[in-house]
């Protein structure tokens, strides 16, 4: 089955695992780190615990500036956990389309156009397997995902990954890819400038204990967010814009994937 329909089937029965805490189900880009020093992000979660399903897309500008595109409030999307480290957070259209079995576009509004192309490898077709085999109740266990993540690190050459650790406004998160495929190639316009080719950054991108990866991954799955014990520690930038859509699409220039 090719990726397209894995992610579509997924999305259509998204589901919530069951137990306490904040809860998301759905897919991602997990990073995509460019030459020029931008990085991008994509997150979409079919269902939450909190609040509507929503789209966001995250960038961080060559300065190391994050800007987060939200389909919905910062409160319901990725901000209530990053926010202390976001310096913008705008709600925005945003659309993800399929060009074919492993090609996706996504549109921001009139900010960014991003072309993304999957691949496998039987890297990703192990940890996959291995991710999908364990037990529901063993995915939040801190060991199991440090084992993971060692994993991903030595089979993906993607750098050093944490699929457990704590966020920017100090809640505890833990991710459970279940499916991952490699990003082959991508291409970005932001702001009207073409980022330029990927490959990996020193300092790798980060944002409290999350790492994005060196090397574009897309992954199917789960994650999971408890709050902090005091709720001193929880931290917000409520910088809010709102863009409307772009009446004429942005076309990229070169190589598409």
């Amino acid at each position: 089955m090719n990726a397209k329909s894995i992610v579509e089937t997924f999305e259509r029965d998204a589901a919530l695992d069951e137990g306490a805490g904040e809860r998301f189900s759905g897919y991602a880009i997990m990073g995509v780190p460019f030459q020029s020093a931008h990085v991008l992000a994509l997150r979409r979660f079919s269902a939450s615990s909190i609040g509507p399903a929503y789209t966001a897309v995250w960038h961080r500008n060559p300065s190391g500036a994050w800007t987060f595109y939200s389909t919905v409030a910062p409160d319901l999307s990725c901000a209530r956990y990053f926010g202390a480290q976001v310096a913008r957070n705008v709600v925005a259209p945003i659309d993800i389309a399929w060009v074919d079995s492993s090609r996706l576009r996504v549109v921001v509004g009139s900010a960014i156009e991003w072309h993304v192309a999957l691949n496998t490898s039987f890297a990703t077709w192990a940890l996959s397997a291995i991710a999908r085999a364990i037990p529901q109740r063993a995915c939040r266990m801190t060991v199991i995902l440090r084992v993971m993540s060692v994993a991903a690190k030595l089979m993906l050459n993607a750098g050093p990954l944490n699929f457990a650790g704590h966020t920017p406004n100090g809640h505890r998160f833990l991710a459970n890819p279940m499916r991952v495929w490699l990003i082959e190639s991508s291409d970005a316009i932001v702001d009207g400038v073409n980022v330029g080719p990927i490959g990996p950054l020193t300092p790798q991108a980060s944002l409290g204990d999350l790492l994005l990866p060196q090397r574009g991954l897309f992954a199917l799955g789960r994650s999971h967010f408890q709050r902090p014990p005091s709720p001193g520690r929880a931290r917000m930038s409520l910088t809010l814009e709102h863009a409307g859509a772009s009446k004429h699409r942005r076309v990229l220039k070169g190589r598409h994937p």
